[in-house]
């Protein structure tokens, strides 16, 4: 890497750190004037859009079954807490223990595939996990298990009010985000997008790339079970919604639209997506329809999505176009 790519990386990274303070920063002021649980459900999906982003935008694996850990984390969260009377931490982190292991095991099987043959392996093994959730007696059937005790944390902190949950879902968010960051801006992360851009050279250059590519599945998959493990506390409830293959082309869409490969392209993709499906809730199915308006639009005429258009706008006004041609240095 030349001291010219360096320092623009280095830059972007600079940018990135103080959109996500800013970001932050709105968001503890939010829910003085926004539905807190609002906007909870949308720190939730955005946290799953990432994670689902991190395997489709930077190793270019196409899972259409993430809905499985997402959901699945949600039973075993929701059922450890009601059932075995885990303190709320705990539940949170025995969901994404199972999604990570559930992750460990689909991924092991689906990697051995890529493209389409992938993408269908993730999906029949999420239809696996779904009919799975439809029958198993833990999971209560097609009632879910509800009223999921909100107990205090760490045994101190009472989060049985929306807004001192919300603080709680916040910073698991942050978390969840500041990890996802650091892995693509680490020398993994460069390997992960050099199996994305030609794998047979990655191959070629020595590394294991299977390993590679578990590895960041098993990592999507646990950030997406910590994902529904928070969903199912904040809405006491754990259902066969948050697990059905819907809920996996539902993240594909806001990861589409906001961006995908983008870093902040998955949150504006599910903020954009959660709103809309509530503002237009009195509508029934139509929200479908809508849906499916937003996809079309996105294709035709934001087709790097809509954080992916800015970022590309601002990247030529920073390029000088003076009609000369430049080679590149070698290197």
């Amino acid at each position: 890497m030349t001291s010219t790519s360096r320092r623009a990386a280095t830059g972007a990274r600079n940018v990135d750190m103080i959109v996500f303070a800013v970001l932050i920063a709105a968001l503890v002021a939010a829910p003085f004037a926004i539905y807190p649980v609002l906007l909870m459900k949308v720190l939730c999906f955005a946290l799953f859009a990432c994670a689902f982003n991190l395997l489709i935008g930077y190793v270019g694996l196409l899972s259409f079954g993430h809905a499985m850990f997402f959901g699945f984390a949600a039973y075993v969260s929701g059922y450890t807490v009601k059932s075995w009377g885990l303190s709320t931490e705990l539940g949170i982190l025995a969901g994404t223990a199972v999604a990570a292991a559930l992750g460990l095991v689909a991924g092991f099987i689906a990697i051995r595939r890529q493209g389409i043959y992938f993408a269908m392996v993730t999906l029949a093994l999420a239809q696996m996990v779904f009919f799975f959730c439809l029958q198993a007696p833990f999971t209560g059937g097609e009632d879910g298990i509800q009223a999921i005790p909100r107990r205090p944390l760490f045994g101190l902190i009472d989060i049985s009010s929306d807004l001192s949950l919300y603080y709680v879902v916040l910073a698991i968010f942050a978390a969840g985000f500041l990890i996802i960051w650091r892995t693509i801006h680490s020398p993994f992360g460069q390997v992960l997008k050099a199996i994305r851009e030609n794998e047979p050279r990655a191959v070629s250059l020595g590394y294991a790339v299977d390993r590679f590519k578990l590895i960041a599945f098993v990592l999507s998959a646990t950030l997406a079970g910590l994902a529904g493990a928070t969903k199912a506390l904040v809405f006491q409830l754990a259902s066969l919604t948050d697990v059905t293959w819907q809920m996996s082309g539902e993240v594909v869409l806001m990861t589409l639209v906001g961006g995908m490969g983008t870093v902040f392209g998955p949150i504006v993709g599910a903020a954009v997506i959660v709103i809309m499906q509530n503002t237009f809730t009195g509508f029934g199915e139509w929200v479908l329809v809508a849906q499916g308006c937003i996809f079309v639009l996105t294709v035709l005429l934001f087709r790097r999505g809509i954080v992916g258009e800015i970022v590309a706008f601002a990247r030529r006004r920073a390029t000088p176009d003076d009609g000369v041609t430049r080679t590149a240095p070698a290197e």
